[in-house]
């Protein structure tokens, strides 16, 4: 039988095109935009289902702070919409197509909270899960289910958003969601601190996000990946680069900024930057492809307690071709490694045992997946857990079957 393409227009269209797959033991591929194919391993071949016809902003009350849309809205036009009242997604969502080279497609709304993306500004605002106040979807079951609402204090029933968040369309198809939204913040300045190493680095980070100066970003640019920026004042310095974001109120940047230059005045040479040039570094940061341009190279994400995140970095500096740069205060990392087979992926998650961080190729050629672990190996009860969820979401296994190994 040939596989399908469907792209149904309604929750109902949708729920028929489950069923019969369900009856039939059919996979279905789920897609938003395809702008994130590559990320995880490649589905069961099977009918494809595209939810770009689920498609327009059904709400949006800027006074309550909440925006409701269909999954297959492009964030783009939500942006648009809420920069017009000077609003903002505060979980500040990256864009991977550079990554995956997709620049071409459209970014949806609900393949940013499938994959629960969320940029620098996570280590305050936290990740795209904790903005997600209510959803609509079809389970793999065939059924229509709601959860939460839209208003930002909701607690009916269990708290299935934060299970949606991050599933990968694994469990259910997502038609609409309600978001939380947040003004922009009125000023901003990041601070660069130059010529830090990475122990340096991580002890100037921790010294600020520590202080009652509400820094809201913080990362640090080796001087190859800081070379690479499109920011004049980052890639002309040619050191090291330690970033510290500071938003808010006028009078309240400028009094945190001067106490920051004071607690921070042994750490080094200090630059600032204005909003523009601000906006640019930070979604650079975020959207990973900028300062890690290799098309070649594979790529990891790893997530570890930001002490030990120098003593990883200067581990994985040793193998041949890498490249990395720290995010969130030192707690991610980003690795590019030639992908010589497997992504060096014995070491890098060896690298990780002791501090008990967890790594995800991002990243890598499909023969690499084939016999590399994508996400993090999980633990017997975890992966008990995981496999209790499918079944009780998707009996029959056909949504996005072996995306998550």
């Amino acid at each position: 039988m040939t596989n399908q393409l469907f792209q149904p227009e309604t929750t109902e269209d949708l729920r028929d095109i489950v069923n019969e797959a369900r009856e039939q033991a059919r996979p279905l591929l789920i897609q938003g935009g395809g702008t994130k194919t590559g990320w995880g391993h490649a589905p069961m071949a099977g009918d494809r289902v595209e939810t770009k016809k689920f498609d327009g902003i059904d709400l949006y009350e800027p006074a309550e702070l909440v925006l409701t849309a269909k999954s297959g809205t492009p964030i783009s036009d939500i942006e648009a919409l809420l920069a017009d009242h000077a609003q903002h997604l505060a979980f500040e969502p990256p864009d991977f197509r550079g990554l995956y080279g997709t620049v071409q497609s459209s970014q949806t709304l609900g393949g940013i909270v499938a994959c629960n993306l969320s940029g620098s500004r996570r280590i305050q605002a936290g990740a795209a899960r904790d903005h997600l106040l209510g959803f609509e979807a079809v389970s793999g079951r065939g059924e229509v289910f709601k959860s939460g609402g839209r208003v930002v204090k909701n607690v009916t029933g269990f708290d299935l958003s934060k299970l949606m968040a991050g599933s990968f369309g694994t469990l259910a198809v997502v038609t609409s969601l309600s978001v939380k939204v947040m003004p922009v913040p009125e000023k901003t300045r990041t601070l660069l601190i130059l010529g830090l190493d990475e122990a340096q680095a991580v002890r100037a980070m921790t010294k600020a996000l520590q202080s009652p100066h509400e820094v809201n970003a913080a990362a640090y640019l080796a001087a190859t990946q800081g070379r690479r920026s499109s920011v004049s004042y980052v890639s002309g310095a040619g050191q090291a680069i330690t970033a510290l974001r500071i938003q808010g109120p006028g009078p309240s940047v400028s009094a945190r900024l001067e106490e920051l230059y004071r607690l921070l005045s042994d750490a080094g040479d200090i630059e600032e930057l204005h909003a523009h040039n601000s906006k640019i570094l930070w979604q650079e940061i975020g959207n990973v492809a900028p300062l890690l341009p290799n098309r070649t190279a594979a790529i990891w994400r790893m997530s570890l307690p930001p002490a030990s995140s120098p003593a990883v970095a200067a581990r994985l500096k040793t193998l041949e071709g890498a490249e990395l740069y720290l995010d969130w205060g030192g707690g991610l990392v980003w690795l590019a490694v030639p992908d010589r087979g497997d992504a060096d992926a014995k070491f890098v998650r060896a690298c990780l045992e002791e501090c008990g961080g967890h790594a995800t190729l991002m990243r890598s050629t499909e023969k690499t997946k084939a016999c590399v672990p994508v996400f993090q190996p999980q633990s017997t009860e975890i992966a008990a857990l995981t496999m209790s969820l499918k079944s009780n979401f998707d009996p029959a296994g056909i949504l996005n079957l072996g995306q998550m190994g």
